[in-house]
């Protein structure tokens, strides 16, 4: 098999044409210009330290956008007036990075106090992250604003768990503005990264469609029952490079997760996994094209929300 293929030197320029017209990569080119290298630095430091951390921050990123918008919703701590999204299923005990964006927010104000909101760190930091690991850069639209409040009780029901088959993989998607092809791009940030044993264990137990020497490994790693917080690769094949690896692994039924094997269960998907396999220039544009397009879900603009100070808590 010919070998994963990391395009470290693809740069997408993607604008502003979108529901979210009022975003712009421009948007602090005056108010706050040294914000961009600002954050970038911060995150590259993040990385080089931890390079788990990359997967991390655009995974904020990602279950932030999927409830009520990309809002920095899910940095929010609980308060009296609501239970926040840190403790919601999906995210508790696996979404991480809060104590990153923290530093990085305390570096953004001190260049410029009360500008830079927390969502936008969080679409920033997701960009460089996918960067320092060798994948594709992009401009990212900005100006969003960050909520006061956070929903619970949506962030269960809205971010789709790694049991998905792919009928509510694409149907949650779509409920989010995401095509088909965009899910598939999207699905590709799973190169990068790792996930706990509850998140793969029913796949490497009940499924069918799964390499049995790959299931095997993995099985001594997540018994049927305990080590819940076991950790295993999402791409087995390269997890510290953001490369094309997701989609081989696909092919050989290498895919960690369930949802990520449902991608070669229907032809629309299991066509665009064939594509990016052979053409790794396809994927990076393809997914710098959603990225933009998932980081313009519902955004706060304008008078709304507001910027917070502390990402962790309303002003």
């Amino acid at each position: 098999m010919a070998p994963c293929i990391s395009m470290f030197l693809v740069t997408v320029v993607l604008c502003a044409r979108s529901i979210a017209a009022d975003l712009s990569p421009n948007y602090y080119s005056s108010t706050c210009p040294k914000a961009l290298d600002t954050v970038q630095a911060a995150v590259v430091a993040a990385v080089k330290k931890e390079t788990r951390m990359g997967a991390s921050l655009l995974r904020l990123h990602f279950h932030d956008c999927f409830v009520n918008g990309c809002d920095g919703s899910i940095l929010l701590d609980d308060n009296l007036t609501f239970t926040g999204e840190k403790t919601a299923i999906p995210n508790v005990n696996s979404v991480r990075g809060f104590d990153v964006v923290d530093d990085i927010k305390s570096k953004v104000e001190k260049v410029c106090l009360g500008v830079v909101s927390c969502a936008d760190i969080l679409a920033l930091a997701a960009r460089d992250s996918v960067v320092m690991l060798g994948g594709p850069s992009w401009e990212v639209p900005l100006g969003r604003r960050d909520s006061t409040t956070a929903n619970r009780s949506t962030a269960n029901t809205n971010i789709p768990p790694p049991t998905s088959n792919l009928s509510t993989l694409i149907t949650s998607f779509s409920n989010k503005g995401l095509s088909v092809n965009d899910l598939v791009a999207l699905s590709g940030s799973h190169t990068i990264g790792l996930a706990r044993c509850t998140s793969f264990r029913s796949r490497i137990y009940n499924d069918s469609n799964i390499d049995a020497t790959f299931a095997d490994k993995l099985q001594t790693k997540c018994p049927m029952v305990g080590r819940n917080n076991t950790l295993a690769c999402l791409d087995v094949a390269t997890p510290k490079v953001f490369d094309n690896c997701y989609f081989r692994n696909l092919l050989s039924e290498k895919g960690l997760l369930h949802s990520d094997q449902e991608l070669m269960n229907k032809s629309s998907t299991s066509s665009r996994v064939n594509k990016y396999v052979s053409e790794p220039s396809a994927f990076f544009k393809d997914f710098a094209k959603a990225m933009v397009k998932m980081g313009k879900i519902k955004p706060l603009i304008g008078n709304e929300g507001q910027i917070r100070l502390n990402c962790r808590k309303v002003n």
